[in-house]
């Protein structure tokens, strides 16, 4: 399948290999991104884990003129890929920071859709992060289905936490078995 892919979505991914960067978001996922910040015109995104902003580009794509993106992550040379490409972009905010200082520090902010794609709002502090999206908002996360890169152990958090996921009153889920894993919630 071919894809039109966002303005220095090549140059991103190129920098990202040279990196040694081996985590980022797929393209099928990317894709699904684009396509739901679509849904929020005029909203308020957060982007947990950067990385080299491959998966942030995509978004941003996806976002109208009227949105805005927080994205953070806590290595700065990522960062540094991230800003060289998508600095331009008046909607977007990289943050340089620990994700468990920045969720405990903006808890007050409300947004409309969250890509959770690091530990912190998935595997740790995730009803802090589920208390920071609105009504009707959108809650992504990805690599769900079993990643070579895993270390020992991970399978069994993966699976607690989808657990955790379901149990919850105030989120309706899709679990797709396509990509790397995605999990798409909306808030109730």
């Amino acid at each position: 399948m071919k894809y039109r892919v966002p303005r220095f979505y090549h140059e991103i991914d190129k920098a990202t290999k040279e990196s040694g960067f081996t985590m980022a978001s797929d393209i099928l996922t990317c894709s699904l991104l684009r396509t739901l910040a679509m849904t929020k015109p005029g909203g308020s995104f957060l982007e947990l884990g950067t990385g080299s902003g491959l998966s942030t580009s995509w978004i941003l794509d996806g976002m109208d003129a009227n949105a805005s993106i927080i994205t953070i992550d806590n290595d700065e040379n990522l960062l540094a890929i991230a800003n060289e490409f998508l600095g331009y972009d008046n909607r977007l905010k990289l943050v340089h920071v620990d994700g468990e200082d920045w969720v405990r520090n903006n808890s007050g902010l409300k947004f409309d859709y969250i890509f959770a794609d690091t530990w912190h709002g998935k595997y740790l502090l995730l009803d802090e992060v589920l208390d920071m999206l609105n009504t009707g908002g959108l809650y992504i996360v990805d690599d769900m289905l079993p990643q070579p890169n895993w270390p020992d152990g991970h399978q069994e958090k993966a699976i607690k936490f989808v657990e955790q996921l379901e149990s919850r009153s105030d989120l309706v889920l899709t679990k797709q078995n396509w990509a790397t894993g995605i999990i798409i919630a909306a808030k109730k």
